[in-house]
């Protein structure tokens, strides 16, 4: 038995945001909030905010932070870039990345930084695992209900924790769902 890179996208992720966590931690965690958070003052002028639209999704708060995106990254992301490819499945995570930091800037005046909204992208894109053209998966139903649903609910709190992530990202996971193929 060997050890095999099976999810290149997923993997090279996943290790990029731990370097970028521990990297962050050795530099007296100035890394994070200089290149891997977007804040909603973007100068358009400054070529580092552009690369924090999307950038932002590699950045983490903490370990527990990581690890709880991680885990339904890591479960996640094999299945989806088998089904989709790799390519797409990168395209697909940075349009997340990219519409979530936009709209942040527009509507919010926190920084975002985390993967919450790739996570949530990945939940809806995979419950359209067995979707025929004609119907929808009362799976991908039952996703909107319990989690998007659960998120409405959880935006009524302070927490620091962005639900407009998770609802923005599981949107983009439905739409792919809706409009793209597997390979």
């Amino acid at each position: 038995m060997r050890i095999t890179y099976n999810a290149p996208f997923v993997l090279s992720y996943t290790l990029i945001c731990v370097s970028i966590l521990i990297a962050d931690r050795l530099t007296g965690s100035a890394l994070i909030p200089g290149l891997f958070t977007v804040y909603p003052d973007m100068s358009f002028h400054n070529p580092v905010a552009w690369f924090r639209l999307v950038s932002h999704i590699c950045g983490h708060v903490n370990a527990a932070h990581l690890m709880s995106n991680f885990v339904f990254i890591l479960l996640l992301g094999p299945i989806l870039e088998e089904k989709y490819g790799t390519k797409r499945l990168f395209i697909f995570v940075l349009i997340t990345a990219l519409v979530t930091g936009v709209l942040n800037i527009f509507f919010f005046n926190a920084g975002l930084l985390g993967a919450s909204g790739v996570v949530f992208m990945m939940i809806l894109l995979a419950s359209f695992s067995n979707f025929r053209e004609g119907e929808i998966p009362l799976t991908f139903i039952l996703i909107i209900v319990l989690f998007l649903g659960q998120e409405f609910v959880n935006a009524l709190s302070h927490d620091n924790i962005s639900q407009f992530a998770h609802i923005i990202g599981g949107l983009c996971g439905s739409i792919f769902g809706f409009k793209t193929k597997p390979v």
